[in-house]
């Protein structure tokens, strides 16, 4: 699914136009200590799987679970008060949640929902902000 998101999100927030990478990129920043060089960037994570309901029937195993993805944004303000950084900053949050609320990846049965967003650093002007997002789909396996 993190492909999808990241196609999603290339194509739907211009803003982050070839700034979107995936869990290895932004853990080779971390590995220098360094954040992007050019932002608003994104990265996308995935966070896991949580399995719900299981029952079997007729020789047919049915689980649904929850599958989320982060997005996490890193944000530069440039701003002396920081006033209008923490606005574009804002809205850049909003648009990113607007591109895949309600949105399903191919074969997914269930679509994207907000789970939460927080604050995740802020350190000389730079912000970092997740967006976790959850979508519900079922395993269907014939034993």
């Amino acid at each position: 699914m993190v492909a999808e998101v990241i196609a999603r999100l290339a194509e739907r927030v211009p803003d982050l136009a070839g700034r979107i990478e995936g869990a290895a990129e932004l853990s080779a920043l971390m590995r220098e200590n360094r954040l992007p060089q050019v932002t608003p960037a994104a990265h996308v994570l995935p966070l896991g799987l949580r399995g719900l309901q299981a029952d079997a029937a007729a020789g047919l195993f049915r689980q649904a679970f929850d599958e989320t993805v982060a997005v996490v944004l890193t944000w530069r303000g440039y701003e002396p008060t920081g006033g209008r950084a923490l606005a574009g900053l804002e809205a850049l949050i909003d648009t990113v949640i607007a591109a895949l609320a309600g949105w399903a990846p191919a074969q997914a049965t269930g679509v994207l929902r907000l789970s939460r967003g927080q604050l995740v650093a802020i350190s000389a002007g730079t912000i970092v902000y997740q967006i976790d997002l959850t979508l519900t789909d079922h395993l269907r396996i014939t034993p």
